[in-house]
């Protein structure tokens, strides 16, 4: 479970439905700051607040803390070097340094190049020593996490949403 790609969702789902934060913090009467706080990832809501969600969009709290996202752009994380530089920087740019080094741990030396390109500042080596060994299986799930959350980004887009607060 991803706090950023949940949020992502959560902001997903409420532009959907044409609400701002305000729009549903009446609903769900709590504050708007508190929606602003889960689209950023800062927090998830409550159990309750959760089964009210689930209601209001007709799904599952489930759906909601691990969102089945359509391949709107990519469907691999390999194909993350096809996405404008400056788009998939300020994409990636939610993710900490180190869950990026962590996908990388799995990625061909071509795409490695290209996350050097687009971040130039990260001592790669330092950090990945820092890390250390991590299992093919968190690899793997940085790797949906990312995919999910550009994906996320896209249907946003396509959609006709810009990705202001609409507060």
């Amino acid at each position: 479970m991803n706090m950023k790609v949940i949020g992502k969702y959560l902001q997903y789902l409420r532009k959907s439905y044409n609400y701002t934060q305000d729009d549903l913090a009446g609903r769900l009467a709590i504050s708007r700051q508190a929606i602003s706080k889960w689209e950023t990832g800062a927090t998830i809501p409550d159990l309750e607040v959760l089964l009210e969600l689930s209601k209001l969009y007709g799904i599952s709290i489930n759906d909601i803390l691990e969102p089945e996202i359509t391949q709107q752009r990519i469907t691999d994380f390999e194909q993350i070097s096809t996405i404008p530089q400056e788009e998939i920087k300020e994409i990636l740019g939610e993710f900490d340094r180190n869950s990026l080094l962590l996908a990388l741990m799995g990625a061909s030396p071509e795409l490695n190049n290209f996350f050097k390109r687009i971040f130039p500042e990260i001592n790669d080596e330092m950090m990945m020593n820092r890390i250390g060994r991590v299992k093919v299986e968190q690899v793997e799930d940085m790797h949906r996490q990312i995919v999910a959350l550009i994906n996320l980004c896209a249907m946003d887009r396509k959609d006709g949403r810009d990705g202001k607060s609409g507060r």
